[in-house]
């Protein structure tokens, strides 16, 4: 009754939401899996769990399913015993009544709760609910902090508030003690830091929940950045991930209908996103993997990703080259470093647009901070812990889309999001390209900032504000039109509309009168083995 005229996601985020405090109490006397065989099970318990529930439960079937329930409870209890569970369940008991606190004291606990009040009599605004969760998130540390940027990054799956509010969740922390760093190094390294490396700043370049970053010269005289990962996270993610999956399945089975919105299987799809970020060769495997793309395709002296360093890295210590450049937003920096910014756009442009052709990933975070001109010129990607990969059966959908969004073809792009969609029924592709030739005009409505901004030389450079919320909204608003049509898009294409729209905003920036579909320097939706020319 509690969720009457809402979708499945949104009952099963609201679940949670409900569910989330009593769940940090509960969890004092629950372990979480530790290792690969134990989450393996639990991936095939969930995944028959999850097909039983599609259909009506006879008594035998629900005890079944209860019975299958508990084994998994008692199998993640076991799998880490009851210290380590008790251990993270007063911190989040700690994490639970700070949260409380401060939201009383700012006015927003006794909003949430009026709108629980609500819920079942009228359509709420789930804004005050997903801002205490946000809270508490940020509270609960490093696996909640990345779960808060797998939901703003997943507005396909999760309800737009949400996807709006978790925009805030920043993966800033206290640096680690520079001692406990060095120790992580030279146990996962099995070596000296001496042995290794020629000198290595204490003082960290930046630090994220679940690793900082240190710049540093080899023996051989390479500068390079280090990312060490923190100490106990790998615990910590692990026990909160056994939390998850525990909710999520017992959700399910209190409320059969929320399979259809396949909660375990988006627990799943977390799960192994975020342990894959423990192990530092799948990063390093993601660089190589993109500057092979580079080399076979002649783009070397366009564009570049960090020279990573074997020898000197690990599960939980990645070395890669130190990049030197400006974000390609900094007006001033890139007129410093290219003598054409117009042409620098395009490289960017054109090497990741051909990546999501024909690489076996694409950056999937190409947000300023991400993308450099570097001293020569050329483009640096860097930050390759997030990256995306298209389904093959989706290619030519998401070529066309490319294409279309790039002619502002509305009709082009509504015929290839509804090849791209799952869909129950048949999509009305007039009705569809309407709405979205709404959001085209909103996009094409839209006029970057340009602001001055303090360096800490002492230098003021000219910036342009690029405007996240505004990607996000739009974002939104691309999902709202085809769920609002009879289409659910795949994550995948969620992550390749955010980097199109930065791209788009970057367009206007440094090169306002470009039209990429005519201009013949521009490759959107073409893949070439050959080399592509340096203008």
């Amino acid at each position: 009754r509690l969720h009457k005229g809402l979708g499945p996601m949104q009952r099963c985020v609201r679940c949670a939401v409900l569910l989330a405090l009593p769940w940090t109490l509960s969890w004092t006397f629950c372990g979480a899996p530790t290792t690969t065989q134990t989450s393996g099970s639990i991936g095939r318990a969930a995944t028959a769990s999850g097909t039983a529930s599609f259909r009506s439960r006879s008594p035998e079937m629900e005890q079944q399913e209860a019975q299958r329930l508990l084994e998994d409870i008692l199998g993640v209890v076991r799998s880490a015993g009851i210290e380590a569970g008790a251990v993270r369940g007063l911190q989040a008991l700690r994490a639970t009544l700070l949260t409380a606190v401060e939201a009383a004291r700012d006015g927003e606990l006794q909003e949430a709760l009026q709108t629980i009040q609500r819920l079942g009599t009228e359509r709420v605004d789930d804004a005050p609910l997903a801002r205490l969760l946000r809270r508490l998130f940020q509270k609960l540390g490093s696996t909640y902090v990345k779960l808060g940027q797998f939901i703003a990054s997943s507005p396909t799956l999760f309800p737009a508030a949400y996807v709006r509010e978790f925009q805030q969740c920043l993966d800033r922390t206290e640096p680690t003690n520079f001692q406990r760093i060095k120790r992580i190094v030279e146990a996962d390294l099995g070596r000296p830091l001496s042995e290794v490396y020629e000198s290595f700043e204490e003082e960290p370049l930046a630090s994220a929940s679940v690793a900082q970053v240190h710049s540093a010269v080899l023996k051989t005289g390479e500068r390079v950045a280090v990312k060490v990962q923190k100490p106990g996270v790998d615990r910590v993610l692990k026990a909160d991930l056994g939390f998850l999956f525990i909710a999520a399945r017992t959700l399910e089975f209190l409320s059969p209908e929320l399979a259809r919105s396949s909660l375990v299987d988006i627990v799943s799809e977390i799960r192994s996103s975020m342990l894959d970020e423990l192990d530092f060769t799948k990063e390093l495997d993601n660089v190589e993997t993109f500057r092979r793309f580079l080399r076979q395709n002649g783009l070397e002296r366009i564009a570049a990703a960090p020279r990573t360093f074997p020898e000197a890295s690990s599960k939980k210590v990645l070395t890669m080259e130190l990049f030197s450049g400006v974000p390609l937003t900094d007006l001033e920096g890139i007129s410093r470093n290219s003598k054409n910014p117009e042409q620098t756009l395009i490289n960017a442009l054109n090497v990741w647009s051909l990546s999501v052709r024909g690489c076996e990933i694409f950056h999937a975070d190409v947000h300023a901070g991400n993308l450099l001109v570097l001293e020569d010129g050329r483009v640096g990607f860097i930050d390759f812990g997030i990256v995306g990969r298209i389904p093959p059966e989706i290619w030519s959908a998401v070529e066309g889309l490319v294409v279309s969004f790039a002619a502002n073809d509305a009709r082009g792009m509504a015929r290839n999001l509804i090849a791209m969609g799952a869909t129950e029924a048949t999509v009305d592709e007039a009705s569809l390209a309407q709405d979205v030739a709404s959001v085209l005009g909103r996009i094409a409505g839209l006029e970057p900032e340009v602001v001055l901004r303090g360096k800490g030389d002492g230098r003021v450079v000219a910036e342009v504000a690029l405007d996240n919320d505004q990607v996000t909204e739009l974002l939104l608003e691309v999902v709202r039109v085809a769920e609002s049509n009879g289409l659910k898009l795949p994550r995948e294409f969620a992550l390749l509309v955010k980097q199109a729209l930065y791209f788009d905003r970057y367009t206007k920036i440094l090169a306002p009168d470009l039209d990429p579909l005519r201009d013949e320097r521009v490759a959107v939706g073409e893949y070439t083995s050959g080399p592509v020319i340096d203008v």
